[in-house]
Formats: structure tokens, C-alpha cells, sequence
């Protein structure tokens, strides 16, 4: 393989399927032949956004289980109870999102996509492991100062006008490229750029990285 082959993941804070896609997406980004860029496309975003209720908690722990026994991913006890059984939260990606544009924007560019992962793998294990509710800015903002991201935390807390514009490019392009591809849901990846875009079957997520890290190669 000549150069880095570019990897476009699509993905949302508070997708399920997308936790469960993180080892694979942790081994990716180690990978010295492949640069990848997270994107996020705002599934649970602005309208997307909506009140926890019993139906979808329920859909959403049935789904939870086929997670976890094909990605080995936690989802625990305390999830459960106090995140899909607090009726009176939100399922709401915005302030995760917005979150993680933050510490791009923060951090010097060649960290800037190892930070945002670290982020985002922190901010769901706090939802699927700790059972807290990451759809609550202040919980978000505890996260990003535990992994010492003061100046992501700091702009989190107080967005400015940059951050909020930075954040809907950001999900507009993650949009764009689901439409482009025809891509009905997320995790989703996309190799290359261009006319010469594709996608990877999104099952390859969860099974042996080899054979993932292979198909890019093979690109």
C-alpha cells in the first residue's frame, strides 16, 4: 500500500452500534497506513434529539446485548438503570458533538484526531460503563477535564461563535457524506476521497480487525 489511505467514520456520541465499533476503530487509528478522520452526522442531534422513553429504552437495551456479544463492549447494569431508566432524560448527541468539535479544535493537529477519540471513548464509557448521562453538559465537561483536555473543557462550557459554527460544518459534512453514499445509519466507513469513494461493509467493524485492516489495504 503507497501512502495513507484516507478513512472517513461516520458515527454519533450516543450510537450504541458505534461503542461497540470502537476497538476496531482503536486498532484503525493506530494503523501507520491509514489515516483516519472521525465525522460525526448528528443522528441524535437538533431533531433527532428526543426525550427518553420506555419504548426506546427498551429497543435500545435489546439492541445493547447483540452489541456487546459481538464487540465484547460493556453495556452494564448501571446503564440500565440510570440512563435508559431515567425517563426524564434526553437522548440527545448535541452536547457530546459539540464536545468533541472542542477538542479539535483545541489541539495541535497532529494530536487532534488521537485527542478526539480518547474523548469520545471516554464520554460513552461514561454512559455504557458508569451510568451517567452523557447527553448532560456538565457530565461532558467532568469528562474532558479527567483526561486533562482543560481548554476543550473551557470552550465546551462556554461556546463561542467559531465552536458552534465549527460543530455544524462538521455534522453538515458527516450528513453530506451519508447522502452522497447512500448511507442509511452509523457506523459507517468510508475509504478515500473523491470519485473514487467507498464504502466498507459495516459488519467488518465487528469481526477480526486483521481481515478490516486487510480490506483497506487492499484499496
Amino acid at each position: 500500500m503507497t501512502g495513507a489511505v484516507p478513512v472517513t467514520w461516520l458515527f454519533d456520541p450516543l450510537c450504541g452500534w458505534c461503542y461497540g465499533a470502537a476497538p476496531a476503530i482503536r486498532h484503525l487509528a493506530g494503523q501507520a497506513g491509514v489515516a483516519l478522520d472521525p465525522l460525526p452526522v448528528g443522528l441524535f442531534a437538533d431533531g433527532g434529539a428526543f426525550s427518553m422513553n420506555e419504548g426506546f429504552a427498551s429497543h435500545a437495551w435489546a439492541a445493547d446485548q447483540r452489541i456487546a456479544r459481538l464487540s465484547g463492549q460493556p453495556f452494564t447494569e448501571a446503564y440500565r438503570r440510570k440512563v435508559l431508566g431515567a425517563l426524564t432524560g434526553r437522548v440527545d448527541s448535541g452536547p457530546a458533538t459539540r464536545a468533541l468539535t472542542a477538542v479539535r479544535l483545541a489541539a495541535v493537529p497532529e494530536e487532534a484526531v488521537a485527542q478526539e477519540l480518547a474523548a469520545l471513548e471516554a464520554i460513552q464509557r461514561a454512559r455504557y460503563v458508569d451510568g451517567r448521562d452523557n447527553a448532560d453538559a456538565v457530565v461532558i465537561a467532568g469528562v474532558l477535564d479527567g483526561l486533562g483536555l482543560a481548554a476543550a473543557a473551557a470552550r465546551f462550557r462556554a461556546p463561542d461563535a467559531s465552536l458552534l459554527a465549527a460543530d455544524r460544518a462538521r455534522v453538515g459534512a458527516g450528513r453530506e457524506a451519508m447522502r452522497r453514499m447512500g448511507v442509511r445509519g452509523v457506523p459507517a466507513l468510508i475509504l478515500g476521497k473523491g470519485a473514487g469513494m467507498r464504502l466498507v461493509e459495516a459488519g467488518q467493524l465487528f469481526g477480526p480487525v486483521d481481515a478490516l485492516v486487510a480490506a483497506i489495504a487492499a484499496t
